[in-house]
C-alpha cells in the first residue's frame, strides 16, 4: 500500500513538471583586480602657522572584485504554456559575490516575479528593474558596471537612498530595500506586446506597505514610516534595425514626516538613444533629477530641493572578436540655495572611460576598463573604492574637498 502511495506521488510530480514548458538555471561569474586612488586638495593656504601643510591626500585601495563587466548572478525561471496564446511565467535571480563567497543564494534580489502574458502583453507582479533605470543601463556602454559606469547612474543613484524606515529581510545583506532607483519591490507591472512594429514600453507602481492610521491623531510620531518606498513610473521607446530610442519618468518616495506634512520625493526623466552604424555604435542619454519636499504645511519653510542633470555621450567599436568601449558623462546640481557650503557656484563632475573586451566564446570574455572623474565645486563622485578624505587627525586644522578619482578594472566573465 505504501508503496503504490509513493509510486502515484512521483508520477503526481512528474506530472507536473511535464506541464512546464521550460525551466532553465543560468547565471554569470565575473571576477577581476579592481583599483582606486581618490585625491581630494587641500583648500587652506600654506602658512607658518601650519607648518605640517600638504598640498593634497590620497586614500587608494586595490581589490579583487565581482560584476565590474556584467554583475555575477544565479537564477532561475520557467514558462508554462497555458493555452490560447497565455503563457505563466516566474522568474527568481540573486545576485552573488564570487570573489568572496559571503553572497550567495540568500536573497533574489535582482529579481523575482511571477508572470502572466499573451497578446495584450505582459502583467509582472514582484521586485523588477524600474523602467528609468533601464535607460541608465542600456544606453551606456559599460552597462552601469564597474569603474567606467557613467556619472548620470552614479549621481542618481546616490540621490535616491531612503531616508529611513528601510528593512533587511536577511541578516547582514542590504540589497533587498534601501532605495527604488535601480529596482522596486512590491511592485505590480505591465509590459506592451512585441508585435507593435518596433513600440516597447512598460508601467509600474509599486506599494509602500506603510500602516495607515484613523484618526490620523494616533499616528506614530516616526519619520519616514508613512509614505517612503511607494514607487510610480513608466518607460515607452521604439527600437527598430539600428536605432532604438527610449523615454521614461519615474518617482520614489525616499522620505516622509506625518505631523509636519512633507514628503519627500526624487523624480526622475531620462531620455536615451543608440544607433548602430556597424563600423561604430553610438550611445547618448539626458538626464534630469530633482530630489523635493512637498509641503502640506501653510506656513514658508526654506526649500532645500536639489536639481541635478546630466548626460552621457558613448561608442562601442568591434574589432575582431573584441570590443572597444568609450564613454564622457557629466553632471551638474543645483543646490536651489542662496548660501551653500560650496559657495556660489554649483558642484559639477566628469568622467572619460575608455575599456575593451575580448570575447574567447560566446559566454566568456576577458575585460579591461580605466576611468577617470575630475570633481568641482564640492562634487564628490568616485569611481568607486573608499570616501574621499575630508579631515584627518594626523593633520589637525586642514581641510580637503573632493578633486579627482582615478580606476581600473581587469577580469574575466563567464556565463552560463
Amino acid at each position: 500500500m505504501k508503496k503504490s502511495f509513493v509510486a502515484l506521488a512521483v508520477l503526481a510530480v512528474a506530472g507536473g513538471v511535464s506541464a512546464q514548458s521550460s525551466v532553465t538555471l543560468f547565471g554569470v561569474v565575473d571576477a577581476g583586480v579592481s583599483s582606486y586612488s581618490n585625491k581630494s586638495d587641500n583648500v587652506g593656504i600654506p602658512s607658518l602657522a601650519n607648518p605640517f601643510f600638504v598640498d593634497s591626500v590620497k586614500v587608494k585601495r586595490t581589490v579583487l572584485s565581482n560584476s565590474a563587466f556584467n554583475s555575477s548572478r544565479v537564477g532561475f525561471r520557467g514558462t508554462e504554456d497555458l493555452g490560447g496564446g497565455l503563457a505563466a511565467s516566474f522568474w527568481l535571480e540573486a545576485p552573488i559575490s564570487n570573489d568572496d563567497g559571503q553572497q550567495g543564494i540568500a536573497t533574489f534580489a535582482r529579481r523575482s516575479t511571477v508572470s502572466l502574458s499573451g497578446g495584450f502583453g505582459e502583467i509582472r507582479l514582484g521586485r523588477d528593474f524600474t523602467p528609468t533605470f533601464w535607460n541608465d543601463t542600456v544606453f551606456d556602454p559599460f552597462g552601469s558596471n564597474g569603474v567606467g559606469a557613467s556619472l548620470v547612474y552614479t549621481a542618481n543613484n546616490a540621490f535616491s537612498t531612503w531616508l529611513g524606515g528601510t528593512t533587511t529581510s536577511v541578516p547582514g545583506f542590504t540589497n533587498v530595500t534601501g532605495s527604488n532607483y535601480v529596482r522596486a519591490s512590491n511592485t505590480i507591472g505591465y509590459f506592451l506586446p512585441p508585435n507593435l512594429g518596433g513600440i516597447y514600453g512598460q508601467v509600474m507602481y509599486g506599494f509602500h506597505e506603510r500602516d495607515k492610521y484613523d484618526p490620523g491623531t494616533v499616528t506614530p510620531a516616526a519619520l519616514n514610516s508613512q509614505r517612503t518606498g511607494r514607487y510610480a513610473g513608466g518607460r515607452l521607446g521604439y527600437a527598430s534595425g539600428p536605432l532604438d530610442v527610449g523615454v521614461s519618468y519615474g518617482q520614489s518616495t525616499i522620505g516622509d514626516n506625518f505631523f509636519a506634512g512633507t514628503t519627500t520625493n526624487v523624480k526622475v526623466v531620462n531620455l536615451g538613444a543608440s544607433y548602430d552604424f556597424g563600423v561604430v555604435k553610438l550611445f547618448g542619454e539626458y538626464s534630469k533629477l530633482k530630489n523635493e519636499v512637498d509641503r502640506e504645511a501653510i506656513f514658508f519653510t526654506p526649500t532645500t530641493d536639489v536639481d541635478l542633470k546630466g548626460f552621457l555621450l558613448g561608442a562601442t567599436v568591434p574589432v575582431g572578436p573584441g570590443l572597444i568601449r568609450l564613454s564622457y558623462s557629466h553632471v551638474k546640481y543645483d543646490l536651489n540655495a542662496p548660501v551653500t557650503l560650496f559657495g556660489s557656484d554649483d558642484p559639477k563632475a566628469n568622467k572619460f572611460a575608455i575599456g575593451y573586451v575580448h570575447n574567447l566564446s560566446k559566454r566568456t570574455a576577458l575585460y579591461a576598463t580605466v576611468a577617470r572623474i575630475r570633481n568641482k565645486n564640492g562634487a564628490g563622485l568616485t569611481v568607486g573604492g573608499p570616501s574621499f578624505i575630508a579631515t584627518t587627525t594626523q593633520l589637525p586644522g586642514q581641510v580637503f574637498t573632493p578633486k579627482t578619482s582615478t580606476g581600473y578594472d581587469f577580469g574575466i566573465r563567464h556565463a552560463f
